[in-house]
């Protein structure tokens, strides 16, 4: 087992640099606005103490900016240094997720497994497949995940978006690996719950949107393991330290920040603290954010070049289709630990969009995170598939080989989006045409720009 899952991983790294790495200083070819910007903000912290927040590039914590220095000063100031941190967290991202669904889809299984309502009938096969190979399943999935242009796209420029993803992931992998331990051992793993804590600080001084990761994480704290201290309180205070005392460690120059220096790019964005807005005007563009964010996956995706080829679907038709129908049948088993999980993390993903005014939705860049709900509610739809589909289709083979092809199609369906129709787009989206040592030198680019 040690071997095959050695033997996973490296197949991910292969296809994952492959994939994020074809044609990497030509698609996109051209530099984003932002991205100088970029290179601006990191420029400026080189040889100063640590800066948490810095109100350049519109306002932003420091944390990636600081990555970004790291690889300018190592590969020189070049496109490939300045979009290398998000290709290698993109990566990384993939093997934390990977990882993640190990813990998570084969405990998923033997839940489905052990019930005798009509559709969990005739579990034999689907119980094998998830279990008995649940390395190569979680590998399938994975791809799934990789070939998304959805995914792909961000892994390929200097975006925040794959840095905030790795952190959350981890997060997420360490706390399940405590509950594991926990539930198996009654032995409580103090280094492992402290990494979680560790990595959703992290997070909270990553993407603005990771301002409220931490809510998951310490949710499922008081939901999975609380219930089984038999009300020690000495345990209880344990449990919340080892998890807060890292975390509140890391948040604590971010939030020390903000009590002199404003985050301006909240002001700018939430019109749920525009005090100039009524209540009914609030409400107004909240409905409309969720109606516009819900069309984002199957009818109308981002419209911003940069995100998306204007107005695809986040997802395709086979994906849409298997992720709605995972969604469904996760919120009709909702008392399941992991169920919760993932909704709960879908919810906190979409959260901060339904803030925000609505002529800025929807974004693919701000909904980033929830790509790994999205993509456990297709193996839970997939699942579903299987255990029904075994009644129809009595040879198993010829059952899991139409699923496999399903999925062929849908991946190069979504590597044919990205590399054919939206790397088209790109050289509109990404509006400087100058190597990066000379863009930097110019002055007031959106100014420039008008």
């Amino acid at each position: 087992m040690k071997f095959k899952n050695f033997l996973i991983i490296f197949l991910l790294v292969i296809i994952s640099a492959t994939l994020i790495f074809f044609k990497f200083n030509s698609i996109p070819k051209y530099l984003a606005y932002d991205e100088v910007e970029f290179t601006k903000l990191a420029l400026s912290l080189d040889n100063k103490p640590y800066i948490p927040y810095s109100n350049l590039a519109t306002g932003h914590s420091t944390l990636y900016f600081y990555i970004i220095l790291f690889s300018l000063k190592i590969f020189g100031l070049t496109t490939f240094a300045l979009r290398l941190p998000a290709a290698i967290f993109g990566t990384l991202s993939l093997l934390i997720f990977y990882m993640i669904f190990l813990l998570s889809f084969r405990a998923l299984a033997r839940n489905l497994a052990t019930k005798g309502s009509a559709i969990h009938a005739s579990l034999d096969f689907s119980v094998t497949l998830f279990l008995r190979n649940d390395n190569w399943m979680a590998f399938l999935f994975t791809f799934i995940f990789l070939s998304s242009h959805w995914f792909l796209n961000f892994s390929r420029f200097a975006f925040e978006a794959t840095f905030l993803l790795f952190l959350e992931l981890v997060s997420i992998y360490y706390l399940l690996l405590y509950i594991r331990v926990k539930s198996s051992t009654k032995v409580h793993s103090w280094s492992v719950l402290a990494f979680s804590g560790l990595f959703a600080g992290l997070a909270f001084n990553s993407y603005t949107p990771g301002r409220i990761f931490f809510v998951l994480p310490l949710s499922f704290l008081f939901i999975s393991v609380i219930p089984l201290i038999q009300n020690s309180k000495i345990k209880l205070m344990k449990i919340l330290l080892c998890f807060l005392v890292p975390f509140i460690i890391t948040v604590t120059p971010l939030t020390i920040s903000f009590l002199t220096n404003k985050d301006t790019r909240i002001d700018q964005l939430f019109f749920w603290r525009n005090h100039e807005m009524t209540i009914s005007q609030k409400i107004s563009g909240t409905l409309q954010n969720v109606s516009t964010i819900s069309q984002m996956f199957f009818i109308k995706g981002d419209m911003n070049g940069k995100h998306n080829y204007p107005g695809k679907p986040a997802l395709n038709p086979i994906l849409g289709v298997l992720f709605f129908a995972g969604l469904l049948i996760t919120l009709k088993d909702y008392k399941n630990f992991y169920n919760q999980l993932f909704l709960l993390y879908f919810a906190i993903s979409i959260f901060p969009s339904l803030a925000i005014y609505p002529w800025e939705n929807p974004s693919m860049l701000r909904t980033f995170t929830v790509l790994p709900s999205a993509i456990y509610f297709i193996a839970v739809s997939i699942y579903n598939i299987f255990t029904i589909g075994k009644k129809l289709i009595k040879k198993e083979l010829y059952l899991f080989g139409i699923i496999l092809v399903v999925f062929l199609l849908s991946s190069a369906y979504e590597l044919r989006t990205y590399f054919k129709y939206q790397s088209a787009v790109f050289t509109q989206a990404f509006e400087i045409r100058l190597p990066l040592e000379k863009a930097i030198h110019i002055k007031n680019l959106y100014e420039k720009n008008k």
